[in-house]
């Protein structure tokens, strides 16, 4: 089966009011478009092109999976996801309390995990991810002029196990937090060199006052290179800065905030829902099954991202699919189970075990894993 999708860019007030238009060649509005989905989800199914209805009418059960290209001017909120237990637990418990499904201060709105991938267009594409060693957030804030502001943060910082009650005096504004946030701002405007003060000043630029500011100095800054792959797990704090790329992820709508955002924060539920442990930048390397291919799997089985380069379609790939997929072609056009698909047009695939590529364009195929 090939269906092809569309649908209607979401329009996010951190939104670029270009970028999607120039990668896919589609019409500009004037306002930003931030994301475009592609999937079954309830928030926004894609549309059938040609005949009536969405994606979510002629997809049997739920599909597991939600592609996005995603198109950043400005940062997104800090934020985490919930184990597929936590969220269980979390959506029986708001719906027990008669929580409204649209309310503001709803956390989960569905019983699914989140984890999701992100695969850079841009150069670069910025994000803070994952909480970096104390050691490492210490030489960051001791590398600018002493200021006795500071004092309270770096006092709080003895060693990585502080990380959660200092996460917490920061996000709760507790005392001398606000007087922390100017501190940080000025070092940052005086600061050069390292990336955590570029990130202070972008983030103090578009979210003044907010203590996130001063939380992204515990977290790891990356600047990812086209064709770059970050994978965010469960618990995983994070936050994409500015750029373009192609998001896969669980198909969920949990979201659990941590500042940078006018929404709500839910302090209690979000601390249940982090990992504090300081881990690297969490990157996912391909599996290369031939060149110009790469497959990016995660460690759980709702999403697999596999990479159809111009030089590989223009060859002929074939490539093996253990379920339903959308596919994404961003340049050139290929053909796939005898259609063609254009720059900036989608496709649904079911009951097509492999699928033979040709052509000359980038492909981008959302799968379930195995």
């Amino acid at each position: 089966m090939f269906v092809e999708i569309t649908n209607t860019p979401r329009d996010y007030a951190w939104g670029s009011t270009t970028a999607i238009p120039e990668l896919l060649g589609t019409a500009a509005t004037g306002r930003p478009q931030a994301e475009l989905w592609l999937g079954a989800h309830p928030g926004s199914p894609a549309k059938l092109v040609g005949r009536d209805g969405t994606l979510a009418d002629l997809v049997p059960g739920r599909l597991p999976f939600l592609l996005k290209v995603l198109a950043a001017a400005s940062n997104l909120s800090l934020q985490a996801h919930p184990t597929a237990e936590q969220a269980r637990a979390g959506f029986t418990a708001e719906n027990a309390a008669g929580v409204p499904l649209d309310a503001a201060d709803r956390n989960y709105k569905d019983p699914f995990h989140k984890p999701e991938l992100i695969y850079a267009l841009s150069d670069p594409l910025r994000a803070l991810c994952g909480f970096r060693p104390v050691a490492e957030t210490r030489a960051v804030l001791t590398s600018v002029a002493p200021d006795s502001r500071m004092s309270p943060l770096l006092d709080r910082l003895v060693d990585d196990s502080s990380l959660r009650a200092t996460f917490e005096w920061l996000i709760t504004r507790g005392t001398g937090v606000d007087e922390l946030i100017t501190a940080v701002v000025e070092a940052g405007a005086a600061a050069d060199g390292h990336p955590a003060w570029s990130t202070v000043r972008f983030l103090a630029d578009r979210n003044p006052r907010d203590p996130g500011i001063v939380i992204s100095l515990l977290l790891n800054t990356v600047a990812l290179a086209p064709g770059q792959v970050l994978y965010l797990p469960a618990g995983n704090i994070h936050a994409y800065l500015d750029g373009v790329g192609i998001e896969l992820m669980a198909a969920s709508d949990n979201v659990l905030r941590g500042g940078l955002t006018p929404k709500h924060v839910d302090v209690p539920e979000l601390l249940k829902v982090l990992d504090f442990r300081p881990s690297p930048v969490p990157y996912l390397e391909p599996e290369r099954p031939q060149p110009g291919v790469d497959v990016f799997r995660p460690d759980v089985p709702d999403f697999v991202l596999t990479v159809v380069s111009p030089d590989a379609a223009s060859s002929g790939v074939t490539l093996t699919l253990s379920g339903p997929a959308i596919a994404l072609c961003t340049s050139g056009a290929v053909t796939i189970a005898g259609h063609e698909l254009e720059r900036g047009h989608a496709a649904y695939l079911a009951d097509e075990p492999s699928l033979t590529v040709v052509g000359d364009g980038m492909l981008f195929v959302a799968s379930t894993g195995s």
